[in-house]
């Protein structure tokens, strides 16, 4: 495998606000928007319900945002990215630090094997790759400084507050 050691295990409850994301992988927050309004990726914790309300992203949300980002810096198109994303969604999260993502600029291949990727290369198909382990890490040291809510620690606009507190006064 490309990537050995183990990866730490995920917390699914403990998740990253947009804000927060946006500054761990260097988008803007209208970028990631846009990438959970077309369906790209969508927080796994908590998606928006209208104004006032936080999406809060899982790491492997966050983990495959990185991806994402990376992909679309090398010029890959929005459909093959989804390919990709539905690629890693269905190889799990225990397994993602033995990934690979190969591509030749039109195809994204998923690679589970230093032979899958040599023969990529040698077949002229692989022009540049994506280590999701390496990536992995990368994410987790940008994170490990920015801080984390509980999914059930749902925030609620000033708005919403005083409206609460007016239905129980009455």
């Amino acid at each position: 495998m490309l990537f050995g050691g183990q990866l730490p295990d995920l917390d699914t409850e403990t998740g990253y606000r947009g804000p927060a994301v946006c500054r761990a992988l260097g988008i803007t927050y209208r970028q990631l928007d846009y990438w959970d309004r077309i369906g790209l990726v969508s927080p796994s914790i908590r998606s928006a319900k209208g104004s006032g309300s936080q999406r809060l992203y899982a790491f492997r949300d966050v983990l495959v945002l990185k991806v994402v980002k990376r992909l679309l810096d090398t010029g890959v198109s929005l459909q093959q990215i989804r390919v990709a994303i539905a690629q890693l969604t269905e190889y799990g999260v225990e397994d993602l630090s033995a990934v690979t993502l190969m591509s030749d600029g039109a195809s994204v291949y998923l690679c589970t094997s230093n032979d899958e990727v040599i023969d990529l290369i040698q077949g002229g198909q692989g022009v540049f790759g994506i280590a999701v382990g390496k990536v992995w890490r990368e994410v987790e040291g940008e994170l490990s400084e920015l801080p984390t809510e509980r999914a059930q620690d749902e925030p609620i606009d000033e708005l919403a507050a005083r409206r609460a507190a007016k239905r129980n006064a009455i």
